[in-house]
């Protein structure tokens, strides 16, 4: 009987072994084929892979490939960070009206200024390469481009959130500007130099476009998390008929 019982363990030890090592080739194959679209490969042997197509465009063609990455990503910023926070419009869908309006700001607005700029200043310092001219590119770039685009983004969100006023647009303006520069002030040298360091200029753009989904990603999420919370107190207060500040106290005799 032991020796039946131990063949029949390491039978089935052998199934398991063999199922794993199914399941760790099955997710080999797909990780191999996800590389292999994205880069190319002996598996597509004359076929560039989407990442150099993408890379052959930005240079090609760069204004348009930087409005559509630009579009889709912020787009899809606040697509991603309504359902983080679990806003959904009056349909109960994440899909808001902000998403369309997100996708035409980073297209139209974000991704030419941030081409212009950007070209701007990799001109300015184009055949320097010293320590000293990098880092006043990165001065320069905190100073004068930074405070640029940030400006130009909380204007358009301001529009985009329904402000009418000049007023309405230079309270949204003033109020956010300083926040958003302390986080450009953070982030910025620290992108910047890895692009100086690592990424040839046509990618430039893109890339800090993905820095900025993701800082954006969390900041918008973020808001929304505090303007929902906001919006249930209010509610709350208004079911229970008013806080008790909002009604004269007894007089006292």
């Amino acid at each position: 009987m032991s020796v039946k019982f131990e063949k029949d363990t390491i039978k089935q030890t052998g199934g398991v072994a063999g199922t794993q090592g199914i399941l760790r080739g099955g997710k080999h194959e797909l990780a191999d084929e996800i590389g292999t679209a994205l880069t190319g490969g002996k598996g597509n042997a004359g076929q560039p892979g989407y990442l150099a197509v993408y890379l052959q465009q930005l240079q090609t063609n760069p204004l348009r490939t930087k409005m559509l990455t630009s579009g889709a990503l912020s787009g899809l910023q606040e697509l991603l960070a309504s359902w983080i926070a679990k806003d959904r419009n009056k349909n109960g869908n994440y899909f808001t009206a902000r998403v369309p309006k997100m996708a035409a700001y980073g297209a139209f607005i974000s991704a030419p200024l941030g081409h212009v700029l950007i070209t701007i200043l990799q001109k300015l310092f184009a055949g320097r390469t010293s320590l000293k001219a990098k880092i006043l590119q990165i001065i320069l770039s905190n100073l004068i481009v930074a405070p640029i685009q940030n400006s130009v983004y909380l204007v358009s969100m301001a529009l985009i959130a329904g402000a009418k006023t000049i007023h309405q647009v230079h309270a949204t303006w003033k109020a956010g500007f300083m926040p958003v520069m302390k986080v450009s002030w953070i982030t910025s040298p620290l992108a910047l130099a890895f692009a100086q360091k690592f990424l040839p200029e046509h990618t430039w753009v893109p890339f800090f476009n993905i820095i900025a989904f993701i800082i954006g990603t969390y900041v918008n999420s973020v808001t929304k998390k505090k303007r929902l919370a906001a919006l249930r107190k209010r509610h709350y207060d208004e079911s229970r008929g008013g806080r008790p500040e909002d009604y004269p106290r007894d007089p006292k005799y």
